[in-house]
Order: structure tokens, then sequence, then C-alpha cells
């Protein structure tokens, strides 16, 4: 591992440092092997629950195209499809299916080819995700970063210098939330840094930016949502950073909540458009960007703030934010603030211009270390727990049974109404209200299976 060792520190009981054995990073306190994914680490509090939790998605994401592919081949054996919309899926379907082979090569790391499961299995078993975080939710900023978007990476390194000193050192420099890892990239390549770690969860984006910040060309088909013309709804592109980086800036695979860092490790860290989607809640987040800075440190902030917290009190506002900021160790916060350009691709109609709040703040004294995220709980994670029997589980557990004798009922002869005497004569619910319910239940089923065969 290139990463300087004293950096880290174990993300499940935060010994420090962690032995460096060459493929692989251990915590001898816990006895945990973390591994490499192509040479960066894996630093996840249960490193084999994560990897596998990835592969499962990876391969699901691999399969739903593997769907959709199928779907658009049915959709070409209708005759009456008009010769240029023809011409235009015929050349989708192609773009897809080479995108897909793509995909594959680039998360060979993964080992996604060990699984074996079918779409089916995946689909009734895919794994937990952060609401605003899926595997392509954040897809396109890869093609905003290291192809098209030149206005808007340089816009966002301009409130970066906007809210730091003239010649400012920053000195080692942690990036949490890196995504594709552009802004963290032209932080290294463009200001005073000693070293960089760009920090991500999602492989698929960091081992994306590990080949183009090594130099390499990335190709890559952008799917626009809104294509601005006929051959806009698959545009190969070639993703490519402006030079290589140097041997000072490192990736790391880890979650943001549980950072596997030493405490004050770091001279600077930068929070890119993370603030307000973390499942945590800022006075705590706060705490733990405290902990990771050294006296005197610098805690940069960017992006919109769109707190979306069940809690409308942890929705927080612009004066929320910086009051918060300076009761968590920090001095107050310089503020910039200005409207720049978001995803606008040249190959969309969609795009949009985002009001940033961007802030510095120094360090100015140690808070009390906040707890250890816990994401999910122990009998989630590890899976040797027993599962707890909850009024909520139950309440699902019958319903999902109802639903089942809903499907175990569909034999291509029985009606709707047929359905409701059987659910009646069961006892479950009366003729008059399983009618409504389960046409409602049989409408879902049907546009699901529609919209999964591409109708």
């Amino acid at each position: 591992m290139s990463i300087s060792p004293s950096l880290l520190a174990c993300p499940r009981c935060d010994k420090t440092p962690l032995e460096d054995t060459g493929d692989r990073l251990r915590c001898g306190a816990c006895d945990v092997n973390f591994p490499s994914v192509n040479g960066i680490p894996w630093l996840f509090a249960e490193p084999q629950a994560a990897l596998g939790e990835w592969r499962g998605r990876l391969q699901f994401a691999l399969q739903t195209l593997n769907h959709e592919i199928a779907g658009l081949e049915h959709e070409l054996k209708n005759e009456d499809i008009p010769g240029l919309a023809r011409r235009r899926v015929e050349r989708y379907r192609k773009c897809v299916e080479s995108h897909r082979k793509k995909l594959q090569k680039i998360l060979r790391p993964i080992d996604v080819q060990s699984l074996q499961g079918n779409y089916e299995s995946y689909l009734a078993l895919r794994t937990r995700l952060p609401s605003d975080q899926g595997l392509n939710t954040y897809y396109a900023n890869v093609h905003r970063d290291w192809a098209w978007g030149d206005e808007e990476n340089a816009a966002s390194l301009e409130q970066i210098r906007a809210v730091l000193h003239e010649h400012a050192e920053l000195g080692n420099v942690l990036v949490l939330g890196a995504g594709a890892g552009r802004l963290a990239y032209d932080i290294h390549t463009a200001l005073d840094c000693t070293a960089t770690v760009a920090v991500d969860f999602n492989p698929l984006l960091m081992l994306i930016a590990q080949a183009v910040t090594r130099g390499k060309q990335v190709n890559l088909y952008e799917f626009p949502i809104a294509p601005r013309a006929l051959e806009d709804d698959a545009v190969l592109r070639k993703l490519a950073a402006p030079q290589a980086v140097d041997e000072h800036f490192h990736l790391v695979l880890a979650d943001a909540l549980r950072p596997p860092f030493a405490e004050g490790a770091f001279d600077t860290v930068v929070t890119p458009w993370l603030i307000d989607i973390v499942s945590e809640d800022l006075t705590v987040f706060a705490a733990r960007i405290n902990r990771l800075l050294k006296k005197s440190g610098r805690w940069v902030n960017f992006g919109s703030l769109a707190f979306a917290s069940p809690s409308k009190a942890r929705c927080y506002s612009p004066e929320e934010v910086k009051a918060i900021v300076a009761q968590s160790g920090f001095s107050d916060p310089y503020v910039s603030q200005a409207t720049i350009p978001y995803m606008c691709s040249p190959a969309s109609r969609h795009g949009r211009r985002e009001r940033v709040f961007t802030f510095a703040a120094y360090k100015e004294r140690d808070v009390d270390r906040p707890g250890r995220h816990r994401a999910l709980p122990d009998w989630l994670v590890t899976g040797k727990e027993p599962v707890p029997l909850s009024p909520s589980f139950r309440q699902q557990a019958m319903t999902t049974q109802i639903y089942s004798f809903i499907m175990s009922l569909i034999d291509g002869k029985r009606s709707i109404m047929d359905m409701a005497v059987v659910l009646e004569k069961q006892r479950l619910m009366t003729r008059e209200e399983a009618i409504p319910a389960i046409r409602t239940f049989l409408t879902k089923m049907y546009d699901d299976s529609r919209r999964q065969a591409g109708l």
C-alpha cells in the first residue's frame, strides 16, 4: 500500500497504525485483514460483508443491463416500429451491450463473475442502499468529472479557492465523499498539498478515478435522460485527466461515517456535496471532522444545502450550519456563496444551476469523541445473531404472506373476483375489501413486469 500507514486507523476499533503486509492492511487488535481492490485499500468495518454486499450490487447492475438488452431485442421484433425509430433502438441496444462489456472489464477487481445468482434472485434480495445513492445514482458525474465538465469543474475549484487564503498550504488533505475524484484531483494538482487522500464507498467510481488519474483513458457511454438529438441517447465518452497525478495522491474505499484514519492525521478535510446527504446528524458529523484534524487544521465544505432528514428540525439552514460548525470546536466559518452550473451535459436537455454554500473553518479545540457510527444492527452485519421478531417485522411478514397467497392464486383461470372470494373464505378480508386491494397489487405487478421487459 502506498498510503502512509501513520494516517490510517482501524475502522472497527480505531487502532493505529495498521500493519502493511503488502497486498492488504491488518489490524492486530481486531485480528482482521482489510483487502485491497486493484491496490485501493478496502477499509470498511466489516470488510468481507461490505465486499459481498458490493459484489451483489454490481452483479445485479450487470444483470439488469442484460435484462434491458433482452427487452430491447423483444421490442425490435415488433414489425410496426417505424424505420427511424428502429434504427435508433438498434443502435441503442448495441450501445447498452458495449456498455455492459466495458463495465464488466472495469469491475474485474471486484470479482463479480464469481457470483452465480440469477436476475430474479438479485431482484428479490437486492442489498440495502442509502436512499440517496445506488450504483448508478452518480454515474453521470463520471462524465462531468472527466469528459465534458470543464466549466463546472473550474467553478467548483474556484469556490474552494474563494474560502482559502491566497497561497494557502493545505498539507495532508482528506476528501470525504470524493465520488469519481475530480475535485480531489483538482485540489491536489492546483493547490499546495503535501498529500491527498480521496475517499468514497462506491468501488465503480473509485476504479474509474484510479484509472483516469493514473493517466489512462477510459471509454464509457453516457445515457442522458433527455437527449438533445437522435444519437444523444447513448454517447461514447473518452474519460481522461489533464495529466497523471503524482505518488502523493491516494484513493481509499471506506465509509465516510466510519473514516479509517488516525485522530489528527490531516491538516485539511474537504467535504464536497456531503454534509446534507449523510444519514448522521450534522452535530455528530462535525465532531467526526474535528477529530480527524490537527490543531488549527482546516475544514472546507462545498456543495448545496439540501438536508433531507425525516426530522424537520435537522434540515438545517445556512445560519444553523454556521452555528453548528462554530459549536463543534471550530472558528466561525468564512462563507462564500455562488451560483454555478450543475450537471449540464452537452448531450442533454437537462441541467441546472446550483447555489453552492462553501465555507472554511479552523479547528480551535478538541471536542468529545462521537460514538462509532452504527448503520445497521449486529444481527444484520455479522449474520450470526437471531433476527428479532419485531412488531413491524410481524406486520411485514403478514403482508408478504398475503401477497404470496395472491400470487399463488394466479393460475390463468381465476379472475380478480374469484380471488376475492378465496380471500374472504380464508377470513383474510371481506370480498368488498379484497377486490380493490387485489386490483391495486396486480396493477403494480403488471406495471413492474412491463417496465422490466422494457415495454
